[in-house]
């Protein structure tokens, strides 16, 4: 044993877990070990476990007793219908559309947005509190909700489906900019506002230089997450790949719809490694 070693006594596994146990230092001063919260984390865990199963009414036997036909449906998925791809290739234009002009809209909108919602550059708290807090409205309504007030206001189609994507975007992207900005070093934007430039100047010149990396790498992220998103908001009449989703399910017709999740997987493969690929240059 090394000299000047912390020693500790040897302590039945119960008492070392539940009360607090002595430690000799070096100096010969004893203090105690504080108690283990692991047994209050595990006692907490599973009491959320067990309510979770009673509110949710989560069976176990039905899943095992339906695993038939979960094999059944998948098996059905898994051999896609070729002849159904020349009825999926139009719905997946428009879902790809809407994407990439809600994303750029959406995108647009978040910069100035955030940089009124930066503390940094926004020196007014009321009006700083009052930004965040709409833009918080924004972002705690989902994406399905969002496109299912544009189909009641614009009528059904890809028109209300790209404003629901442009909100969306909107506020996903202007909170991950407005935190980038907040990081930003403010020396040379405060210099240029000593020399007489006004705020608008002195960010164009000294901060947005800083920034531009960042914030296209939130735009070809938001991109990545509205083809995915795009494709089921056709469940509320928003258009895309979803309208055709959920008119195989009702028909039962998995092999139609083994086609369109296939061509979705490889369009959104495809994008997604475009958009790491262009990310990766940025950074």
């Amino acid at each position: 044993m090394k000299k000047n070693a912390i020693s500790e006594p040897k302590t039945p596994l119960f008492d070392r877990i539940f009360k607090p146990q002595p430690i000799t230092l070096p100096n010969g001063h004893t203090v105690l070990r504080p108690r283990s919260r692991t047994p209050l984390i595990c006692a907490l865990v599973l009491l959320a476990l067990g309510l979770s199963i009673q509110v949710t009414g989560f069976d176990l036997s039905a899943i095992m007793r339906r695993a038939n036909q979960l094999t059944k449906i998948l098996g059905q998925i898994f051999r896609p219908d070729p002849s159904f791809f020349e009825k999926v290739t139009g719905p997946l234009m428009d879902t790809i559309k809407m994407s990439v002009m809600g994303s750029v809209i959406g995108c647009l909108l978040a910069l100035p947005y955030a940089v009124a919602a930066s503390a940094n550059i926004n020196k007014s708290a009321p009006l700083l509190a009052l930004l965040r807090f709409l833009l918080n409205i924004v972002r705690t309504l989902p994406t399905l909700v969002i496109a299912s007030i544009c189909a009641l206001i614009f009528g059904l189609g890809t028109f209300a489906g790209t404003v629901a994507i442009v909100v969306f975007t909107f506020g996903v992207v202007t909170k991950m900019l407005y935190e980038s900005i907040e990081t930003v070093n403010m020396g040379a934007f405060e210099a240029l506002e000593s020399a007489g430039a006004n705020k608008f100047q002195a960010f164009w010149s000294a901060v947005f230089p800083q920034i531009l990396p960042t914030y296209l790498s939130h735009c070809l992220y938001s991109f990545e997450m509205n083809v995915r998103a795009a494709s089921i908001l056709g469940y509320v009449g928003a258009g895309g790949l979803g309208i055709l989703i959920d008119e195989r399910i009702g028909w039962r017709d998995y092999n139609g719809l083994g086609t369109v999740l296939l061509t979705l997987f490889v369009a959104v493969l495809l994008i997604e490694n475009l958009s790491q690929f262009l990310r990766s240059k940025l950074s």
